[in-house]
């Protein structure tokens, strides 16, 4: 477990920009940060933090979806894994459309029935 969380925090280390480059490459209305150019705006914050966890959510979903599949192909029968593979498919594409009715929802509590400023569609 140790090694799986060393794993991905190295993977998403080495995926995040120099803080020289984004010093260097923001627009206005948007702040320097170690994660990149971030909106300045609470608004567009949100939505790009929203956006970030969809895609997050939705990459792992496809990567639990190849492995599932993975697992039905090299089961040779075996009905343990067969289970374990439809399993991994089941749940990625349940969590996926969690993520996705959960951005729904947020959208129609924001704009329609709140009228917050700004959730505009």
């Amino acid at each position: 477990m140790k090694t799986a969380l060393s794993a991905i925090f190295l993977i998403i280390a080495f995926m995040l920009p120099a803080s020289s480059y984004a010093a260097n490459s923001c627009s206005s209305g948007y702040a320097p940060t170690e994660l990149g150019c971030l909106p300045e705006d609470p608004v567009k914050f949100s939505a790009d933090v929203y956006n970030w966890g969809l895609g997050l959510v939705g990459g792992v979903g496809l990567i639990a979806i190849i492995y599932g599949g993975y697992l039905i192909i090299v089961s040779k029968g075996d009905p343990l894994t067969l289970n374990k593979g439809k399993a991994y498919i089941l749940y990625a594409i349940l969590g996926i459309v969690m993520a996705v009715s959960g951005f729904a929802l947020y959208q129609i509590a924001a704009v329609d029935i709140l009228k917050i400023p700004g959730f505009g569609r």
